[in-house]
């Protein structure tokens, strides 16, 4: 992805956001190419009506699992995007306050509730007097703790930290090391087919009703074929209760012969097969 012209990529705002972290570390975009928006559905609404040409969206966390919203936009409420591109960064989360602060004497720790879950260990061990409080991104976290005040910190990066002129208290304070998120790229045009490169297609599989053996029938169709799954998970279909689609990652591309025709008879067999993306692998 190459910056210049008016191509823009829109990312979950505001600047310092680990969505416009990851942008800028993994592209050569610069912040003219951006656009900050409120929410992760916002971005998806915009590269859906075209009002910018991309999105990055975080897809799934290695501490907290998948994002939801994310999910199930793609899978219900859009059905012009395809996933371009996968990226995985690092996430690695600070402790911000406006100015230097002991730790017992904070009373809120403000984020967003993703980020703050993948710290929940520490703030039960370091902060028990403190509130946690929900914030849209953990970049609108630091500004709110920038403007404030009060006895308040905020979990987010250290972009965050230097772009609203806080101080980080403490560092890497995510629970578990390792911490990842993929983000993932979308357009309303599909990723191009690089025959060099190594591909994965991501579809989501709706039953037309919940019946033993379900699952299996699914994964029988990649099994007999050899095309090895990278991920499987479910979701409400929003039909009522014990109602799911599952998400659905192989490795391969949407063309290549098993994996084309272990998705042409999943069509025949089931209520629904959408394909979000025959994409390059992070």
């Amino acid at each position: 992805m190459t910056s210049g012209g008016n191509h823009k990529v829109g990312y979950l705002g505001p600047s310092g956001t680990w969505s416009d972290e990851a942008l800028m570390a993994n592209t050569d975009l610069t912040i003219d190419d951006t656009v900050p928006f409120p929410s992760i559905a916002d971005v998806i609404a915009a590269v859906a009506s075209g009002d910018v040409d991309e999105g990055i969206v975080p897809m799934e966390n290695a501490l907290e699992g998948s994002i939801p919203v994310t999910l199930d936009m793609l899978a219900f409420e859009v059905d012009n995007l395809s996933i371009t591109r996968e990226i995985d960064h690092p996430i690695h989360l600070k402790l911000i306050a406006r100015a230097p602060l002991d730790l017992s004497q904070i009373e809120k720790v403000i984020s967003l509730p993703h980020a703050s879950a993948q710290c929940r260990r520490y703030i039960r061990d370091m902060l028990p007097q403190a509130e946690v409080v929900a914030a849209n991104s953990t970049a609108e976290a630091v500004r709110i703790v920038s403007l404030a005040n009060e006895k308040w910190t905020a979990i987010g990066s250290s972009l965050a930290a230097r772009s609203y002129g806080c101080v980080i208290l403490a560092d890497d304070i995510e629970d578990h090391p390792g911490n990842q998120t993929r983000f993932v790229m979308l357009s309303t045009k599909a990723a191009p087919q690089d025959l060099e490169a190594t591909y994965k297609t991501s579809i989501v599989c709706t039953i037309a009703h919940d019946q033993p053996g379900s699952l299996l029938q699914i994964l029988q169709e990649f099994a007999h074929r050899y095309v090895n799954l990278t991920k499987i998970e479910s979701r409400p279909s929003k039909k009522g209760l014990g109602d799911y689609v599952f998400f659905i990652d192989v490795e391969g591309r949407k063309d290549d012969e098993q994996v084309a025709a272990a998705i042409k008879c999943l069509e025949c067999k089931l209520a629904r097969v959408k394909l979000l993306g025959s994409y390059p692998v992070g």
